[in-house]
């Protein structure tokens, strides 16, 4: 009797699926897929559509009550207007309410040392507040150093906050957090482990990296707290990064964006960072903008920015991405902008910390490399770097890779920079880079064994959920 009332609870599940699937206007392909995946593995295809298939943008189980950045000066108005970078400056500031903020200090920081000497060398002048964001917050040597600081900084009434994601910081130990919280700081997850939400928040990551410091100055790119970015590790050798320091209204819109997910943990209302009361000293000369995304959004805007970019290109675009797995969108954009004469080159680490990724990746080498797309593959350690960088003239920098996982599930945040002096020293990067890196070939690739090409294709059928 009971495996009666067990196959109809399974078929009424089923089928509760299946209209959630016709109602929720998902891609035929993917529907199909769904389909065939809930009714020829019955357990683990509807585990795993549990998991990762729901459409959180309809349902919004976690939608952030997200309040807008404190009005600044109104630079959008004095903003020349016109070209390419004029639709990418509306999409973000109509749909997200972060507009463009013109005076801002930015520097590029490459790699873990330059990056934590200028972190810290930022957290010593904390009079007020420590913003503390991040992904991976790995215990060792570096987050020892960050939890003396915050004690000597806690000491003096600085109010130091610290959000971390409880999957990518999954190993913090209790021992660490009870010393923080010893030391007056206030450490929080991210959706945390809880019984009977765990289906429904594990795939939904914060994948954001953000340091603000008293609302002025600002840190935020590819790298996380983990001393693999100063040692190294003995898999994948010393990680290369890039990061960014910004001072100005865009460091008040990140520390916004810090705010509103410190809000959305805690429930507690802080106020604001008002970008008119900083000091003339900090003010600069780059454009900037902060586009923070995720999976509650109405559209996926990390994707929109990244497809207007490629689509905008009209002399070359320079793609640095540890993960490109890309969607149909991307992929399409990226070929044409290649057939079209666009010079499109794309640096990706030689080796990933995933077998199975690595073969995602290299199923879109075919015909990328057939259109004209020139792709390196970096050997020197693993390089993590998000970075887009567009005709000498605007560029991205962010933790948002270019896979469905950062278009679809995590929260992300990246900084627009329409500042050719930036967008030039990244082109400068990647090309002393692609100088380092082996330059694939297509008749060379295209030769490769079989049986590559098959592990390729089944791991390319597991993209929607790397």
């Amino acid at each position: 009797m009971w495996y009666i009332v067990l196959i109809a609870g399974y078929i009424l599940l089923a089928l509760t699926i299946v209209v959630s699937l016709l109602l929720n206007g998902v891609r035929p392909s993917k529907t199909l897929a769904w389909l065939l995946a809930i009714f020829t593995i019955p357990v683990g295809g509807m585990l795993l559509y549990l998991l990762v298939g729901r459409n959180r943008r309809k349902f919004k189980v976690y939608s952030q009550h997200r309040r807008t950045p404190v009005p600044g000066p109104a630079d959008s108005e004095k903003w020349p207007g016109g070209g390419p970078s004029e639709m990418i400056r509306r999409i973000i500031g109509i749909n997200t309410d972060f507009p463009l903020t013109l005076h801002n200090r930015a520097e590029l920081l490459k790699d873990g040392q330059i990056t934590f000497e200028r972190i810290f060398k930022a957290l010593e002048t904390a009079r007020e507040t420590i913003h503390v964001q991040y992904y991976i917050f790995e215990e060792g040597e570096l987050a020892d150093r960050l939890l003396e600081l915050f004690t000597r900084k806690e000491a003096q009434g600085v109010e130091v906050r610290l959000l971390y994601d409880s999957i990518g910081s999954f190993s913090l130990s209790k021992p660490y957090l009870k010393r923080l919280r010893e030391a007056g700081i206030e450490p929080h997850a991210f959706l945390p482990f809880r019984f009977g939400k765990f289906l429904s928040s594990l795939n939904y990551r914060n994948h954001r990296k953000i340091i603000v410091v008293d609302g002025k100055t600002a840190f935020t790119g590819g790298i996380n707290i983990s001393d693999k970015y100063l040692k190294g590790d003995q898999n994948l050798g010393m990680w290369h990064d890039m990061n960014l320091m910004l001072q100005g209204p865009a460091a008040a819109h990140l520390d916004t964006v810090f705010l509103n997910d410190w809000e959305l943990v805690t429930g507690q209302h802080l106020p604001l960072p008002d970008p008119a009361a900083l000091p003339p000293e900090l003010s600069g000369s780059s454009p900037a903008q902060i586009l923070a995304t995720g999976p509650d959004d109405d559209f996926p805007l990390m994707e929109q920015l990244f497809f207007l970019l490629i689509n905008n290109a009209r002399h070359h675009i320079y793609i640095t991405n540890p993960y490109l797995i890309p969607s149909q969108a991307i992929q399409l954009a990226l070929q044409t902008a290649a057939l079209g004469g666009v010079d499109v080159r794309i640096l990706l680490s030689a080796r990933a910390d995933s077998r199975l990724v690595t073969w995602c990746i290299r199923s879109y080498f075919h015909r990328f490399l057939k259109s004209g797309i020139r792709i390196y593959l970096y050997p020197k350690g693993f390089l993590h770097s998000k970075v887009i960088t567009v005709d000498d003239r605007i560029a991205t920098v962010g933790t948002a890779n270019m896979d469905n996982r950062s278009f679809q599930h995590n929260y992300e945040v990246n900084a627009v920079l329409y500042d050719p002096e930036i967008a030039i020293s990244l082109k400068e990067d990647f090309l002393s880079d692609s100088r380092q890196s082996l330059q694939l070939d297509y008749e060379s690739f295209r030769q490769r064994p079989w049986l590559h090409q098959l592990a390729e294709g089944a791991a390319r059928v597991l993209s929607p959920v790397l």
